[in-house]
């Protein structure tokens, strides 16, 4: 069996989103700040949930550089940390379970534990998303996330985008998997229903037996009547022939065998020559002569 679509489409998404929200929560950029003042202008401090880094366009990137403001003991920051982890490990179990459930190894899937795993990576998705989306909101407000007052300012960095992205695609690919309980879910209401049902009840016609009695295409009278070569009366003709007619039958005559009332054998019997020649000049006692006619 072929691996179903939502199963290959989760198992792309979810490692993407788990690359992406590993890299938003080790790099140090959550936060661009810049303009300083006694600094040079060039001079950029990247902030994370675990170092910040020192960036100047003429030397290298310095990290570890000291928290002089008290930024990572800001609420946001500690969240951040706990639900990024949280997330992270949450993803790794979903993954884990979904290349169970999927099974390039087995030749049915197990629709089930693929279903779970969407779940548990949908959950991951959430859990990522909600620590970016609270410090995104909090960014500017120093109150919160602690910097140096203007003309300091603060901006979006690389981190949170990633951190968006990766949230994104696990939501995406833990909603795929989860479509795998479909079939499952299916299978189980059918046994169900056939336990429920009395053994005597009358089975349910499926759609593989539905019959559909499709009405006869009306022919013209040319094909209809005369297609097999033979006249057949039209309706409204054989109707008419089968009316009873007015008036009653007329009666016939018997026919009669034809008789003929002269004995054509009684001249056979005769003995005498001249009756068996036939003179001319004499005429049978039974015949009528010329004379008489």
């Amino acid at each position: 069996m072929r691996t179903p679509v939502v199963m290959t489409l989760g198992l792309v998404l979810a490692p993407c989103g788990l690359l992406l929200n590993l890299t938003a929560t080790l790099a140090p950029g959550w936060r661009r700040v810049k303009g300083f003042l006694n600094q040079p202008v060039d001079v950029e401090l990247y902030q994370g949930l675990w170092d910040m880094c020192r960036e100047q366009s003429s030397r290298e990137r310095q990290c570890n550089q000291p928290d002089v403001w008290g930024y990572f003991e800001a609420e946001p920051v500690r969240v951040a940390r706990a639900l990024m982890v949280t997330a992270l490990a949450t993803t790794a179990l979903g993954l884990l379970l979904a290349s169970l459930g999927v099974r390039c190894w087995q030749e049915e899937p197990r629709f089930p534990l693929a279903g779970l795993a969407g779940v548990v990576l949908f959950a991951a998705g959430l859990l990522s998303l909600v620590p970016v989306s609270w410090y995104n909101h909090f960014l500017a407000d120093r109150t919160v996330l602690p910097a140096d007052a203007s003309p300091v300012t603060v901006h979006v960095s690389y981190s949170l985008v990633l951190g968006y992205l990766g949230s994104c695609l696990l939501l995406l690919g833990g909603c795929s998997l989860a479509l795998s309980l479909a079939p499952w879910c299916e299978g189980r209401c059918r046994r169900r229903g056939r336990r429920k049902e009395p053994p005597g009840s009358p089975r349910r016609s499926s759609i593989s037996t539905v019959h559909v009695d499709w009405p006869e295409p009306t022919l013209p009278p040319a094909i209809k009547y005369y297609s097999d070569g033979q006249h057949r009366p039209r309706p409204a003709e054989l109707g008419a022939a089968r009316k009873p007619k007015a008036g009653f039958p007329m009666p016939r005559p018997q026919p009669r065998a034809f008789s003929n009332q002269l004995d054509v054998l009684r001249g056979e019997d005769a003995h005498s020559p001249g009756d068996s020649l036939g003179s001319t000049g004499s005429c049978h006692a039974s015949l009528p002569c010329d004379s008489d006619l």
